[in-house]
């Protein structure tokens, strides 16, 4: 269904109050709300990463109870099985004929939001049980092929590698995840009103302000937006320069092992394009896509030993490439 100018405003002017309900419960981490709002309108999946406590459970709850949508929680343990995550099928009897049959019971993965809690404290085996729906929105089981409820969104939550107990998620699936966010300690002026509402009776009141058709238009909204084809080349150029055997950054060469894939300059695209649709604006700007390259290449640029003795980071090896790249000339 076509919208008109009247409905891209009311659904754009709800946006901000999703901002605004999370934030009832969430104190601060503006970036952070921000960078999963953009995640959410670009349909792609979030992995937030911080040492416990820093409310990364909480947030995802809070996005959900703002959001008019199907919402399941999996707490990752190292005995979880792929079948706790897709569902199984079970034995089943058709009373009238006496003939047994086998039926596929879906699992938590049949949701429009899915908190994945501690993602990395499950082996390989059931990580990868989330790889097809979080690619291809669909589940396959016993030569059957299960669609996915649309919206679907995966938010991961993880505690650093160095954490004992934990399996480091393969590069394939880091991959899938559109943008992964890192999670810091709270300011002190932030910590003193976490305490303040957290120790006392009072809950907030959280209210539902946007719907699944609405967020599926805010969706198609994001692919709308116009970017240049200049801006389009300086992504193209900006990502290959992310690899050792294309770049001419002498960075790049000194400090990076393996570089961003094809996947990231779609996705940088995609989130600027959400970026500015949340700033209100129907054009990508440049500093949309220097806002969104963080978390888009931390989880996608792979360090050598050197760089990680040297304690250089993604972001850093991001940072280098946003001073040296050559910028597209405005007309």
């Amino acid at each position: 269904m076509e919208l008109t100018e009247k409905d891209v405003k009311a659904l754009l002017g709800k946006l901000p109050q999703l901002k605004t309900e999370i934030q009832k419960v969430i104190v601060g981490q503006d970036h952070i709300l921000d960078e999963m709002l953009v995640a959410f309108l670009a349909g792609g999946h979030c992995l937030l990463e911080g040492v416990p406590g820093l409310a990364k459970t909480l947030i995802v709850k809070t996005m959900s109870q703002a959001l008019h949508l199907a919402f399941r929680r999996i707490q990752f343990t190292p005995d979880l099985m792929p079948t706790d995550i897709i569902g199984t099928e079970i034995l089943e009897e058709d009373h009238t004929t006496g003939k047994r049959f086998f039926k596929f019971n879906k699992g938590p993965l049949f949701a429009n939001i899915i908190l994945a809690d501690e993602i990395n404290r499950t082996p390989p085996k059931t990580q990868a049980a989330l790889l097809e729906a979080m690619q291809e929105f669909e589940v396959t089981y016993g030569g059957e092929t299960y669609p996915l409820d649309r919206p679907f969104f995966i938010l991961a939550t993880q505690n650093p590698i160095e954490q004992a107990g934990t399996y480091p998620l393969p590069e394939a699936q880091l991959d899938r995840f559109l943008l992964l966010v890192k999670i810091g300690y709270p300011t002190e002026q932030e910590e003193f009103e976490v305490l303040n509402r957290t120790t006392g009776i009072k809950k907030a009141d959280v209210k539902a302000v946007i719907t699944a058709e609405e967020i599926l238009q805010a969706q198609s909204l994001v692919r709308q937006v116009n970017i240049s084809d200049d801006l389009v080349k300086y992504v193209s150029q900006f990502i290959r320069a992310t690899r050792p055997d294309t770049t001419n950054v002498d960075y790049i060469k000194e400090w990076v092992r393996w570089g961003a894939g094809p996947r990231a300059g779609q996705a940088l695209i995609l989130t600027a394009k959400a970026r500015a649709l949340l700033k209100g604006r129907y054009s990508v700007i440049m500093e949309d896509l220097h806002a969104m390259a963080p978390p888009v290449l931390r989880h996608r640029i792979l360090l050598n030993f050197k760089a990680e003795a040297e304690n250089i980071t993604s972001d850093m090896v991001t940072a280098e490439l946003i001073r040296v790249i050559e910028r597209p000339t405005p007309l």
